[in-house]
């Protein structure tokens, strides 16, 4: 055989596909440039899989350049094969321009780019792709599934993804271990940890992944204890943990207020599974600590740490000292938290609450007046709240919603109610600029109480109700929905950023520490 014979070359690539060296594939394609040798539409579908792999735009660029000096735009596996690639480059929108520009689009074409918004977090894009795909009665796949309800567990779109599992079900398709993976990550992260365990118990494989997608899942779900059986489970059925297993383990022993035990497994990581802790590990200790209300130790355990702490272990910190109100170490944990992040205005609203809360009014007007003179604004929130199978947005202090005039009325009625019940608003929580006159208005209009109030007025009595919100859910909305669930007769599943609440009867599946 010639050895300019793309054909000799591409068997050089197959065995490099089958082993996953995804580097040596483009090493070996460069070469061929080099030398002159011919390549074919195969040679160069394998060299796009490899740079979608390893993120390498410069060389996934060359070959689109060398497809349109070509004429070659009307090949569909070719440009199925750029739209994956920019997709999982992270260029969701060129991928976009050239998937609306091809003649014809099959499955392949459709999971590629709907995959690629959902690893973009653009998970609303996600599903509306998904619903143009079928629109176009294009069958999907297992690939397809994986990233619809991957999407779905992004925006807690229960409903979305119930419909999904349905349909997985109705066309009878297979079920492999990476979907079914995804159907228990999907429904714990939607807020039904029973519904994740039920999937979880059906799975004909499971894997070390599908395992410690329901143990993360059940822990952020406030279900540590039961986390830890699963894990013992696990281990018992001879699967051996990663090091992401241990993030799952560790978040239920904080989230059980199992500290010994948590102490236990953290040294039983490196030493009975030759897992060395990364910072992830170091944080959930830190956080187990801090929930116990063992700040000093938690402090201590991070100045002897052997990686240097970053921001998320001193906010972690910070956070505790919030709910334990310990200002001197909370103190000493935003300085060092704003030597990485120094705009990070959750940092400053964290000491800001933690001084309200024991009466340190004026320190905590000096933070407020502190960012502003620093010119730190805060994140902006946003909650989702699915009815009907549509996502609908809420930011605080929205009023472009459709239904803004009767939500907007909801919310006054709702903040009425709750007040006779006990609730007092927290004016600490709102914008930074707002007067005082609108101070408690703009706490009233935070993204999760609109979204709230409108699953009140757009939900039959008693069903649940489920937001999930981009930030930390904040003080006043936390309490405000605690007595919501009690005066309107609702459970309430916020997911916040770190976890899950689950309000029910005026309390919070996280005893008010998140």
């Amino acid at each position: 055989m010639s050895e300019r014979s793309p054909i000799a070359w591409n068997s050089m690539f197959a065995g490099y596909v089958r082993s996953g060296y995804w580097a040596q594939v483009v090493s070996l394609f460069q070469n061929m440039l080099k030398m002159g040798v011919e390549f074919n539409e195969v040679t160069l579908i394998t060299v796009l899989t490899a740079c979608g792999k390893l993120g390498d735009l410069e060389m996934g660029n060359w070959i689109y350049e060398y497809v349109v000096a070509n004429g070659l735009m009307g090949n569909d596996n070719l440009i199925t094969s750029l739209v994956d690639m920019y997709a999982k480059c992270g260029c969701v929108d060129t991928a976009r321009s050239l998937f609306d520009n091809m003649s014809t689009r099959d499955v392949v074409a459709w999971s590629a780019m709907i995959s690629g918004y959902s690893h973009s977090n653009r998970c609303k894009e996600a599903l509306a792709l998904f619903h143009d795909m079928q629109k176009a009665n294009v069958e999907p796949n297992e690939v397809t599934m994986v990233s619809v309800l991957s999407s779905c567990a992004f925006l807690g779109a229960l409903q979305t993804g119930k419909w999904v599992h349905s349909y997985i079900k109705k066309k009878n398709l297979k079920l492999t271990i990476n979907l079914e993976t995804t159907l228990v990550d999907f429904y714990a992260k939607c807020g039904c940890p029973d519904r994740a365990i039920e999937v979880f118990k059906e799975a004909r494989y499971k894997n070390v992944w599908t395992w410690t997608a329901l143990i993360q899942g059940l822990a952020s779900n406030g279900r540590g204890k039961s986390a830890l059986e699963f894990f013992n489970m696990m281990r018992q059925e001879n699967v051996e943990p990663n090091d992401v297993t241990f993030i799952g383990v560790l978040g239920a022993c904080s989230h059980a207020g199992l500290v010994g035990e948590g102490r236990g497994y953290f040294i039983s990581m490196s030493r009975d599974f030759g897992i060395e802790p990364t910072i992830e590990h170091y944080g959930c200790v830190v956080d187990m600590f801090g929930r116990a209300g063992m700040i000093e130790e938690a402090y201590e355990f991070i100045k002897n740490m052997p990686i240097k702490p970053n921001a998320v272990i001193w906010r972690t910190l910070l956070a505790s000292c919030r709910v334990h109100k310990h200002v001197e170490i909370g103190e000493e944990a935003l300085k060092h938290a704003l030597r990485f992040e120094p705009a990070h205005s959750g940092d400053y609203i964290l000491l800001s609450n933690l001084y309200a809360s024991v009466g340190r009014s004026e320190d905590a007007a000096r933070l407020t007046d502190e960012m502003k003179r620093l010119g730190i604004k805060k994140s902006p929130g946003c909650s989702y709240i699915e009815l009907d199978g549509f996502i609908h947005e809420f930011l605080a202090e929205d009023d472009k919603h459709p239904e803004s005039q009767e939500i907007y009325n909801a919310i006054e009625n709702m903040m009425a109610q709750i007040k006779l019940a006990g609730y007092v608003p927290d004016k600490a929580q709102a914008r930074l600029e707002a007067e005082e006159d609108d101070r408690e208005a703009s706490v009233s209009h935070h993204s999760e109480k609109l979204a709230i109030a409108f699953g009140l007025i757009r939900t039959s009595p008693g069903a649940t109700i489920r937001v999930t919100k981009n930030l930390r859910i904040c003080t006043d909305c936390h309490n405000a929905a605690r007595v919501i669930s009690k005066v309107f007769c609702r459970e309430i599943v916020v997911r916040d950023r770190s976890r899950f609440h689950h309000f029910k009867d005026g309390s919070c599946s996280c005893n008010d520490f998140w």
